[in-house]
């Protein structure tokens, strides 16, 4: 009986959040500068330009949220953040850095971006891998200490990458300036790699749900888990490589938008418990949708202005935060 009232909770919130993720993406396509509901001259307005973005927006949110759902996991930690490991500042320092090459050379700048992206994840993801190495090999009976010191590893090179993005910044010419620091904060035009995000987010969730009785046994105490064949240290692996691919192409996607990976899986923990089989489908739905909802604030606000999707996620996201970590400590 307990097994088939949990099962048909998770089905009542998964299909509330599918609901709400469903009126989100709804409202971003409706909705927008021009009016909410008005009949457009040009269907090209929502099928080109609001529907790729509300969908990249999204798949952007879903990628995020399921980053620090899996980071809270692996660090044991309900406020952790996967910009706690320094991906974020890896991906902003490479494409910066493309940005700043290729106006010197008079080359476009949305593929320079793109790729210097890319690449500025991928070598934040070695070095995370390659100086975080001992402490994902640490014993059970360390593990508490080996997840603090890999928190260090990525607040250092965080840190690294921060500086260059702060050289890059200084070099850059002021006509560029503007476009660089309003894809710091976050930048949803670019749709291009949305269909790449969305099959990784698919493998991602997956993969996650798949593993998601052996995420409940690590979140437990990795001596507990391994003491019940959970291969510890291979899903601890799996678990950062997956957790860092999905900032990476979140990032690689979007530019830096903070709070969703923080705010969302935490927000959700507290709404259906630490389940992992509810609670990693249920962040993406709802970081999907969150960020669906910023964005079309972001586009609206102030109109015809339009702001960095991250001012909105960093407006609501810190004081939200704050009423979580009060009623949760409460």
């Amino acid at each position: 009986m307990t097994s088939i009232a949990t099962l048909r909770r998770a089905i009542l919130i998964l299909c509330c959040l599918t609901a709400v993720a469903g009126l989100a993406l709804s409202l971003a396509v409706v909705c927008g500068s021009s009016g909410c509901g008005r009949p457009l001259v040009a269907d090209q307005i929502y099928l080109s330009l609001r529907l790729p973005r509300a969908l990249t927006a999204f798949i952007v949110g879903g990628l995020l949220a399921l980053a620090g759902a899996l980071m809270q996991v692996l660090l044991r930690n309900p406020l952790a953040d996967p910009y706690v490991l320094g991906l974020s500042g890896g991906s902003a320092a490479g494409a910066l850095s493309a940005l700043l090459v290729a106006s010197h050379f008079g080359f476009t700048g949305d593929s320079a971006a793109a790729l210097g992206a890319a690449l500025g994840a991928g070598l934040a993801v070695s070095l995370l891998f390659g100086l975080a190495r001992q402490a994902l090999r640490r014993l059970p009976s360390v593990a508490q200490h080996s997840g603090h010191r890999l928190i260090l590893t990525g607040v250092m090179i965080a840190a690294g990458f921060g500086a260059i993005v702060t050289l890059v910044l200084t070099l850059a010419p002021d006509a560029q300036l503007r476009g660089m620091l309003f894809w710091l904060m976050g930048d949803l035009e670019d749709g291009r790699l949305l269909l790449p995000a969305a099959v990784l987010l698919a493998l991602l969730l997956l993969w996650s749900v798949f593993n998601a009785q052996q995420l409940n046994l690590l979140a437990r105490g990795e001596g507990f888990a391994q003491l019940l064949g959970v291969p510890v240290l291979r899903l601890r692996w799996m678990t950062l490589a997956a957790a860092s691919l999905a900032t990476a192409a979140a990032v690689t996607v979007a530019g830096t938008i903070g709070f969703i990976g923080l705010v969302v899986p935490h927000a959700i923990r507290l709404l259906v418990g630490n389940d992992q089989r509810i609670l990693l489908p249920a962040s993406v739905l709802a970081g999907g949708a969150a960020l669906a909802l910023a964005d079309l604030a972001a586009r609206t606000v102030v109109a015809p202005t339009q702001l960095p999707v991250g001012v909105i996620t960093a407006l609501v996201g810190v004081p939200v935060f704050l009423w979580l970590l009060a009623r949760s400590r409460a």
